[in-house]
């Protein structure tokens, strides 16, 4: 599948796009695509060394950076990209004996509160005519499909994520009737957070991940407010 036909059409010509939490593989990947596509009048990327700064783990840099990108919105496309998995001092829990305060108190700040903070300040950027806000989130967080247990605060983080998409596309359609706002699933990708699960093995390449994603979110109407979808298209249940 190449750039030419997964660029988003349904967007204007010169459609500005805004990629968050943009230094990582997804993240990265977007920019990449985005900054290739001859129809894209400018895409902004913010991560924790751009200008300005977005931290999921500081509050107040989220609301500077919104307040800072101000003067150049309407933004056509806005996509969070951020998350972790793991880190250095921890590792997804497998069982209930593992769980412990300080490693679900991080997940969930950036996982969940940073990606709610980043929907409610920078939705107001988004442009009123189609503009579209993806929110990376993961397919294990449907509690539906659970089937397999462990990962207790990554599953429960993104599940409470799903939930703040779904609730604020509700009240976003009531101000933005043409504003979509998703939950997204990338499928796996080979990159850092899934390498120690054989990511590298049986992922797809960020390229291909953030591909497959733009073309869908080009075929996005606003019949697809309010859903979860995994990057081929198909509606997960929550």
């Amino acid at each position: 599948m190449t750039l030419e036909n997964t660029k988003p059409d349904s967007f204007p010509d010169q459609f500005r796009a805004l990629v968050i939490g943009a230094s990582g593989a997804i993240g990265s990947g977007f920019v990449a695509h985005l900054s290739a596509d001859a129809r894209c009048g400018g895409v902004v990327a913010l991560h924790r060394r751009s200008t300005p700064a977005i931290d999921f783990e500081n509050e107040d840099s989220i609301a500077r950076a919104a307040t800072a990108l101000a003067d150049q919105a309407p933004f056509d496309l806005i996509i969070h990209a951020g998350g972790i998995l793991h880190s250095e001092q921890f590792m997804p829990e497998k069982k209930l004996s593992d769980l412990n305060y300080e490693q679900m108190t991080r997940t969930f700040r950036i996982n969940t509160f940073g990606p709610a903070l980043c929907i409610n300040h920078f939705s107001k950027l988004l442009s009123r005519s189609h503009g579209v806000m993806a929110v990376i989130s993961a397919k294990v967080g449907s509690i539906e499909d659970n089937r397999l247990g462990g990962w207790y605060s990554y599953r429960a983080s993104k599940a409470a994520l799903n939930m703040v998409v779904k609730t604020a596309a509700i009240e976003l359609a009531r101000s933005r009737p043409k504003a979509i706002l998703i939950s997204l699933h990338p499928g796996t990708v080979s990159s850092k957070l899934s390498k120690p699960f054989r990511g590298n093995e049986i992922g797809r390449s960020p390229a291909e991940a953030t591909s497959d994603m733009l073309k869908l979110i080009g075929q996005l109407t606003t019949a697809d407010n309010a859903q979860f979808l995994s990057y081929d298209g198909s509606r997960l249940p929550w």
